[in-house]
């Protein structure tokens, strides 16, 4: 009878062990080591990090140091680096975006009004005369009872479509104010692919696309990096691009329609609208194919080293692009050179275990997530572990710059049963976590989790908290709005120690490295929430 007292006071020694030991690799994780890793990735010698450039060189080599110095065996065979084929199209315009009616036209301004590129690999692309159709928010949606192609042949005309889904306008329709990844801009143009157009054309409206014009101009002002196809891209429109709501409602005039077919088409029921006007472009090309880099460093598991959690953040960002005020080095601080430090810290902290994790922990820096999420794309096409192996990708992007918080966000909450990791974590350093104040922003499909989801892995990804600590209710969301207002994908987004206050980022990262001890060292697999439209995925 005396046995069972002493297993469980051994099995309790244990587990208090395994805490503290847990409690203080944590601590590795501090606002020195940000400071170190932010400061140099974020530094003008590092040029923006854009990809194929000195920036990437010197970003990545910055990167496999550290994972090296920390023990971590490299991701792929021998290398720290997987090649991530891609192809940079420097796309221009030759001229202004012209539309023609049957007695009038406008000229619009290239990045004052329009912006225009083409991801098919060719010296030259040529839109000739092509019809333009408003097709509401080019969405079709069999599950939401949606099709705003229906009955319509988009073939070799050029559709214009709204931003975001239509619970943007109607919490009654899709999933009411959280954008559905039909809302983002990036399935707008794969969509119109398939229904075989011409081009598409997106109209930019600040509140449903959670960012200015400028961020557009700026984000297309630069050449853009796609994945390299066996297809050289032909199957995508000819041309990709956005007008500003002013130039949409000029677009609308000419054609003798009034600018409230806007609001029209988010009701229930809408058909497309051809416009009677027509529109021709030529854009020429530079074309550059090479090779980016995705970093990878493992700490093998004890037990089931097959089986692995992944933390991921992007390292790249813009480069050298359009100057604003005389600068011209888009520094990426806190997008995502916060998150690519915390991958670092991260890693630093599961150095410091004694007892490593029975199951492998990955740590990937991505390339490409300014591209549209490309070299998350690659890898999770191209993974280090088997899908059905790999428990959860817990990302990293745009980290909390401003101090604690009482609560952390979550985006995406109501996904998967990370939901729930995220809530124990945060309770035991005294915190909820709470929803994301503007989901109609899609931030869940912004960032490099989004492609393990679509393989069926669960992703967090979580936000910088708003109930501030020590300020006014709704301060800490001014700062997260200012940030996006003035400084999201702009040559400002710099790294200023006197200003930022890292505690809270520290506070978050040591959250996050919770959640992936307690999944490295569980025989179990989160899953996907009854709804979600990854659940099938994973099964």
């Amino acid at each position: 009878m005396r046995t069972l007292p002493l297993l469980l006071l051994a099995a309790t020694i244990g587990q208090l062990s395994a805490s503290a030991q847990e409690n203080q690799a944590a601590q590795a994780i501090n606002a020195a080591g940000f400071t170190k890793h932010i400061s140099k990735l974020a530094s003008d010698a590092f040029e923006g990090r854009r990809p194929f450039t000195r920036g990437e060189d010197s970003a990545i080599q910055y990167i496999a140091a550290q994972f090296k110095e920390l023990g971590l065996k490299p991701g792929n065979g021998n290398s720290y680096f997987q090649e991530v084929p891609m192809v940079n199209i420097a796309s221009r315009p030759a001229d202004q975006l012209v539309i023609k009616g049957k007695n009038d036209s406008i000229s619009l301004q290239y990045l004052e009004d329009f912006v225009a590129a083409t991801r098919r690999v060719q010296n030259q692309v040529q839109l000739k005369n092509s019809e333009l159709v408003f097709a509401g928010y080019g969405i079709v949606a069999p599950e939401y009872n949606w099709n705003d192609y229906a009955g319509l042949n988009v073939k070799g005309k050029t559709v214009v479509v709204l931003v975001n889904d239509p619970g943007f306008a109607d919490s009654t329709l899709f999933k009411g104010k959280t954008m559905t990844y039909y809302g983002r801009w990036t399935y707008k143009f794969e969509e119109a692919a398939r229904q075989g157009a011409a081009g598409c054309i997106i109209i930019h409206e600040t509140a449903a696309a959670s960012y200015p014009w400028k961020v557009v101009r700026s984000s297309w002002s630069n050449s853009k990096l796609y994945l390299q196809t066996p297809d050289n891209n032909m199957s995508r429109t000819i041309l990709e691009g956005w007008i500003s709501q002013e130039s949409a409602r000029k677009m609308f005039a000419l054609a003798g329609i009034s600018p409230d077919i806007m609001n029209q088409a988010k009701k229930k029921g809408f058909k497309p609208v051809d416009l009677h006007l027509q529109t021709s472009m030529v854009i020429n090309n530079t074309i550059k194919k090479s090779t980016s880099h995705n970093v990878l460093g493992i700490l093998p598991g004890t037990k089931r080293p097959q089986e692995a959690v992944v933390y991921s953040a992007h390292w790249d960002h813009f480069g050298i692009g359009e100057a604003i005020k005389g600068d011209s080095i888009y520094n990426g601080a806190v997008d995502d050179a916060s998150g690519t430090a915390g991958v670092i810290e991260l890693a630093t902290a599961f150095s410091k275990l004694k007892q490593k994790p029975e199951r492998s922990v990955l740590f990937l820096a991505v390339t490409g997530e300014e591209q549209g999420l490309l070299g998350s794309e690659y890898y999770a096409s191209h993974p280090v572990f088997a899908p059905a192996k790999t428990v959860a990708d817990i990302n990293l992007d745009v980290m909390n710059y401003f101090g604690r918080t009482r609560d952390i966000t979550i985006y995406g909450l109501g996904q998967s049963e990370l939901d729930e990791y995220a809530a124990r974590a945060a309770a035991k350093q005294g915190r909820v976590t709470a929803p994301d104040n503007h989901p109609e922003g899609g931030w869940f499909f912004r960032s490099d989790h989004f492609n393990f989801a679509k393989k069926g892995i669960p992703g967090l990804y979580i936000g910088p908290g708003t109930d501030a600590i020590g300020h006014e209710p709704g301060w800490a969301a001014e700062q997260i709005a200012t940030y996006n207002r003035e400084r999201y994908h702009s040559p400002k987004d710099e790294f200023d120690p006197n200003t930022w206050i890292l505690d809270g980022m520290v506070e978050d990262t040591r959250l996050l490295f919770d959640i992936g001890y307690t999944l490295s060292n569980e025989t179990t697999f989160p899953k996907w929430k009854p709804g979600s439209e990854f659940k099938s995925l994973r099964k």
